[in-house]
């Protein structure tokens, strides 16, 4: 079953349909990889997805757990690496804000860290959660 359909544009440029939705969205070849940068490049999505899979499964554990995480936001940081030219480490930075028990705080992060994009990656490809849990 096709879930995405995919176009190239022109210009190192892409496009991805989500076929379910329709939702569309556009990628640029990096600045530093021949590209414009104008938007999202194909290894930013990865770092993104991987950044948002750990933000809707700390969710999902959230309503688990009958408490609120409406405020939560955070970060994403990407290392490039050269020969073979790949995502090296991804760091993502989380802040939730409001009171947690230790034990609340132990669940959400582990389930943070076994979400499915980040089971997906290989092992070379470097990625750590910080997560910070703060009293608003």
């Amino acid at each position: 079953m096709k879930t995405i359909e995919i176009s190239y544009e022109n210009n190192l440029r892409s496009k991805a349909t989500h076929l379910a939705s329709g939702s569309t969205l556009v990628t640029d070849a990096p600045i530093d990889n021949h590209g414009k940068g104008e938007t999202y490049s194909p290894t930013d999505l990865l770092c993104a997805s991987l950044g948002t899979c750990i933000t809707t499964i700390i969710a999902i554990e959230a309503n688990r757990l009958a408490i609120d995480i409406q405020n939560m936001k955070g970060t994403v940081n990407k290392t490039m690496t050269t020969n073979p030219r790949r995502v090296a480490s991804i760091e993502i930075c989380l802040v939730l804000y409001g009171g947690f028990s230790e034990n609340e705080q132990k669940q959400l992060y582990n389930a943070a860290v076994n979400c499915p994009v980040s089971l997906s990656l290989h092992p070379e490809v470097k990625h750590e959660l910080k997560l910070t849990f703060s009293a608003i």
